[in-house]
This record gives structure tokens, sequence and C-alpha cells, in this order.
């Protein structure tokens, strides 16, 4: 490789580490005679797929140069940083590269805007034609659509990439005028709708013709910066709550606020990114797409910010004792999946294994369900424990945090996240 594209690569995969709106969920496409790479280091990130798989992408921009001054960015204009530009060339010439040596299976290709939206972003669509017609690449290609880019250069993106994303950043349109002037609402939605529109268009063909054209066929992400605007949890799930209402978009991330501006007087004085918000807002993120929660019903006016000791379900559940104890052999689906400790797998494993027998406590724990949190909420066969009605819920939030004796850390949060999701 040549040195002097390995140094830009170097300066490029830097400055392209504070965006997370990045997966690979979605799509599939086994390899072919002919072709490199299927859908199933430096600037490497890892994602996962439908089924579960780990995949290892090159994160990369094009450029870290850009014309816009936007207040919490790195790359913004007025930054004295280390400024690189890679070619067309170079930059596909690193991406088969790095797949033939099995650094990566995939490509999130974003960018500084330069010139203009439109000339930014046909260069990048010029290099993920160049992957797809010119070498064959077969793997995941995910990349940013840049805000205002025309309705075309949109629409032959989504021929060439598995998913495209526009990122929000600032969930309020008075906040980004007030830290990102050049920019507006207009030309983040614009782009989106480009894109609803063209996996709309696709999904009709196809229908008609077994062979026309996928268009960006993992659909679309945003991402949007937590906690540099005083914007609730509550505006911020709004907004993601309408995201989601569109039918092809897929993933809205969050991005706890790196103060790396701290000269910038607009932005709060963070003295570290708000990681335990940010996990929140995963969590509720998660309630919204897979346990029927609505907005109203994690944040309101009297709660307009989730919780940062317990997680959200935990939160609704202890506010609402009188849904409580829930009947395990008894209740239905969907209130099942409102007991803490109880996921979407655990949920449909209780309601299929009950059809055999009743369920007692020893059962509840080959099936998964996170006893520690759940005993408190739930009746069977077998369990002596006191409920949240006996106890009372401010002393079962007492109970479930005082095991720490402080808040608990960052790793713990996830972990217990991911122990009831998976579950």
């Amino acid at each position: 490789m040549d040195e002097s594209a390995l140094e830009k690569l170097k300066i490029l995969a830097e400055s392209a580490r504070y965006d997370v709106s990045c997966a690979s969920s979605g799509t599939s496409r086994s390899n072919k005679k002919g072709t490199i790479g299927s859908a199933s280091g430096w600037g490497i990130c890892h994602s996962f797929s439908e089924d579960g798989r780990c995949i290892s992408l090159l994160k990369v921009m094009l450029t870290n140069y850009c014309m816009y001054d936007c207040a919490y960015c790195i790359n913004r204009r007025s930054n004295d940083i280390r400024r690189a530009t890679l070619s067309v060339s170079e930059l596909v010439n690193i991406t088969i590269e790095f797949y033939r040596r099995n650094y990566i299976e995939g490509l999130f290709l974003s960018s500084g805007v330069v010139r203009s939206p439109d000339y930014t972003m046909e260069r990048l669509v010029r290099i993920i034609k160049d992957l797809r017609q010119v070498h064959r690449f077969n793997g995941y290609i995910h990349m940013k659509s840049i805000p205002g880019a025309s309705q075309e250069l949109v629409q032959e993106a989504g021929l060439y990439a598995d998913r495209l994303s526009v990122n929000i950043e600032i969930p309020n349109e008075q906040s980004l005028q007030l830290l990102a002037p050049e920019k507006d609402f207009q030309s983040v939605f614009a782009p989106m709708r480009y894109i609803q529109q063209g996996v709309l268009q696709s999904a009709e063909d196809r229908k008609k013709y077994r062979y026309a054209p996928r268009f960006a066929p993992a659909g679309q992400s945003t991402q949007m910066i937590v906690g540099a605007t005083p914007d609730t949890d509550k505006d911020i799930l709004q907004v993601t709550s309408a995201l989601y209402r569109r039918p092809t978009m897929k993933r809205v991330y969050y991005s706890g606020f790196v103060p790396v501006n701290g000269y910038d007087t607009r932005l709060p004085a963070l003295k570290q990114p708000p990681l335990v918000r940010e996990n929140r807002l995963y969590q509720a993120d998660w309630l919204l797409r897979f346990y029927q929660f609505k907005v109203e019903e994690i944040v309101d006016d009297a709660y307009p910010d989730l919780d940062l000791e317990i997680d959200p379900k935990l939160a609704w559940a202890l506010r609402h004792p009188e849904a409580f104890p829930v009947d395990v052999n008894r209740a239905d689906y969907e209130m099942l999946l409102r007991v803490p400790g109880i996921g979407v797998k655990s949920a449909k494993l209780i309601v299929v294994s009950r059809r055999h027998g009743r369920l007692g406590s020893e059962q509840l724990k080959k099936i998964g369900i996170v006893m520690k949190k759940a005993q408190y909420f739930i009746t069977c066969n077998e369990l002596s424990m006191q409920t949240i009605q006996e106890l009372k819920p401010e002393n079962v939030r007492r109970i479930l945090t005082k095991k720490t004796g402080r808040r608990v850390d960052d790793r713990q949060l996830i972990l217990d996240f991911r122990e009831e999701r998976d579950t």
C-alpha cells in the first residue's frame, strides 16, 4: 500500500470514529461466481448482522475537510487539525486490499462536505459504484448520504449501497440553528424521503419483475447527539418514535456528546460524555421497537428524562405497581413483556411452555428470566418471594439498587441490558 495513502487513512479513520450510525443488519448476499466478498486494524469497527455474526467494517471518511462550522464537530471548518483527502481510486484500492487480506468484510463510508453537497455525494457514489461494477465487490456497504444532496445522486447511491444513513445530529431545529447555522432540517429530511421512496419503489418493482434491482436493501438509519443541547429525553424519543413510523427507518443511534471543542461557549461544559444517558436511551429505544411501549409511557411531562439509576422498563413498573404482580401462567404476551427481567425470547417461551403444564420458579430460571428483577413482579406455582404489592415500589427500588451501594458503572449497565434483551 502506498505510504501517502496509508498516512491519509490513519487521519481519516480517526476522524470517522465519532459517527456511531454504523450497522450491518438487515441484508444478506452470498458470494457469486465472478465477484468477491459477501454481505453476510485502523478504522475497522465491528457490527452485528441479523443472524448474530460479528462483521468487521472499514470505517473511514473520504475527506475530513468540511465547508461547515458545526460547533459540536471535530472536523469543523475552523478547527486546526490534520486534514487529508483520499482520491476515489485510493479509497477503492484500500477497501479491496483490506478485504483480500481478510481484515474486513465491508465498508462504512462517510465524508466532510467540500464545495457542495452534490460534489461530495457524487464522489462517494463513484467509490461504491466502482467497488460494485469494476471490482465486483459483493460485501456489505453502508454509506452516509450528504444532507442537501440531490434526489438523482441519492437514487443512484441506493443502487450500490446496502444501507444509507442521514444524520439528524440535533433533535430540535432551533438548537440545530444555534450550533450549526449553515444546516437545517429540510436538508436532512429531504434525502431521508428520497431513500424511503427508493426502497418502497424497489419493493413494488420486485413484485412485478423478479430481477429488478434492489435499492438500499438494509434500509436507512440516523444518529442524534445526546447532551449537546438542553433537549430532554422526551424530546429525543418523540423524534425517534416519529422516525420509526417511517417504513424504511431501521435504527436510530444515540451518541453521547463528546466535548471536543471546549472553547465554543455555545456548548455545555461537560467533563465526560453522558454515557449512562446514552445507554438508557438505547434501552428506551428497544422498548419502543420490540416491547410495544409508547413514548408517553416511558417519559412524560412529569418525568421528561430517563432515570439514570434504573432501566426504563423497571422505572415504568415501579411507577405502575397496580399492574403487578403478573401471573406468568395466565398473563398474555403483551403483559409479560412489561415485566422487568422478561425479554422477548423468554416471553415467547413462557407462552409456549405453559401449554404443557403450569410453570414454577425452576422452569422460569431455565427459560432464562432474570429472576433478580422479575421475582418482585410475578407470581407462579412455587414463588414465595414478596412482590411489589407487599414491599412497596420504593423498597423494591432500594433492594435492586443497593447491591452496589452506588450507581452502577457503564459496563454493568450494558451487561444488564444485554442479559434482559437476549432473553
